[in-house]
């Protein structure tokens, strides 16, 4: 941790991944410790010292840097210098943020001022979207984030292990679905999945969205659960931060993207077990005109392949005989989502794959008729 007296906080103007943001020094120099870093690069960069201190910030404030709107990235890049709250010598008068997007402004949602409380009782949160002077600026090092520090630093993890939570009891079923399915296709959903959860309820598990509930809830049931399910996503980022070497994991994987090793290493690392990780895409869809993996992009489930590998894994007893959807059923599901062929095509990968399999087999039929007459004409 460092302190700058009469900080100088410059919100970003521009909204954009990578954004000129951050912390200067009364003097105008940049103090690098305030960027937020992604995998290899800092993502906040020096700003320029700006022309008129817009206001003046009175007290002893932390810097929480920069404040997503996005869950995922908020529990991953927002919270990553909290782990200061157990190493400080004298109070503070709140957590100080800027905005990630300008638009923003001051805004405050509910589950950032909900986790800080999980956190720290009663520590107020405060967004500067203007230029301003912080009478004193604790800054501490990022703990926690995108990349290798995905693991979180010692100090990160011993302070959720020791601080976050630890007056929610556990509370809910042994058995947990944590789902997308209503966040809708569009929001990195999967094609099928209502299906999976008709699957799963019928051995036991509890489908849960977790949106739909408060951040105390959710970590309620993720810590009551013995065997957890989930489709790949934020919520368990937050199940990382709570749960335990005994309880199983499994994440099915929505897309081809190498976003899931990150979400794999972050729960290795955080709870000590080795979640299983199921690769099931029957296919991905892609936009039309941006064809490749990402966050608009929607994987189609092969139910044959999760249900083999949860039985094998020890989540569920059956699954030998759950189907993959028929084109009729696949032609419906994107039809009741508002799924238009011309929006969204078959990713190229998985149909150059499909065609590759489709020339295996057929080679494979040849060759066998061809023994097959071999044979006859031998006898």
């Amino acid at each position: 941790m460092t302190t700058v007296n009469d900080a100088i906080v410059v919100p970003p103007v521009i909204s954009d991944m990578v954004q000129p943001t951050g912390i200067l020094h009364p003097d105008g120099t940049y103090c690098p410790e305030g960027a937020l870093w992604r995998r290899h690069r800092p993502i906040s960069t020096e700003p320029e010292r700006p022309a008129e201190i817009v206001q003046k910030v009175q007290g002893r404030w932390l810097w929480g840097g920069v404040l997503w709107a996005h869950f995922g990235h908020f529990l991953v890049e927002s919270t990553a210098r909290l782990w200061a709250l157990a190493h400080l010598d004298r109070p503070i008068d709140g957590v100080l943020f800027v905005p990630k997007r300008p638009a923003v402004g001051e805004q405050i949602r509910g589950f950032h001022t909900e986790f800080l409380g999980l956190m720290h009782k009663d520590l107020p949160i405060r967004v500067v979207a203007d230029p301003s002077q912080v009478e004193e600026l604790v800054v501490p090092g990022q703990g926690f984030g995108l990349g290798e520090i995905i693991a979180g630093t010692p100090n990160y993890r011993n302070a959720i292990h020791s601080s976050f939570a630890r007056d929610i009891r556990p509370n809910g079923p042994d058995k947990l679905y944590i789902s997308r399915s209503k966040l809708g296709l569009g929001k990195g959903g999967l094609l099928g999945e209502e299906m999976l959860e008709t699957y799963l309820a019928a051995e036991g598990y509890q489908i849960y969205h977790p949106q739909d509930h408060s951040l105390s809830d959710q970590l309620a049931r993720y810590k009551a659960a013995k065997k957890v399910i989930a489709a790949d996503g934020s919520a368990l980022h937050l199940y990382a931060m709570v749960g335990r070497p005994d309880q199983k994991v499994a994440m099915i994987q929505r897309r081809q993207s190498s976003a899931h090793t990150l979400l794999t290493d972050n729960v290795r690392h955080f709870c000590k077990c080795d979640p299983l990780v199921i690769g099931a895409l029957r296919m991905e869809w892609v936009p039309v005109d941006k064809q490749r993996s990402s966050r608009l992009s929607f994987g189609e489930l092969n139910h044959a392949v999760i249900g083999r590998e949860l039985r094998e894994g020890g989540f569920i007893t059956g699954g030998k005989d759950w189907p993959v959807l028929s084109e009729e059923e696949r032609a419906k599901l994107l039809d009741e989502k508002g799924i238009k062929r011309d929006r969204f095509v078959e990713s190229p990968d998985f149909e150059r794959e499909r065609i590759h399999m489709v020339r295996t087999a057929r080679r494979a039929r040849r060759a066998a008729r061809e023994a097959e007459r071999a044979a006859r004409e031998a006898t």
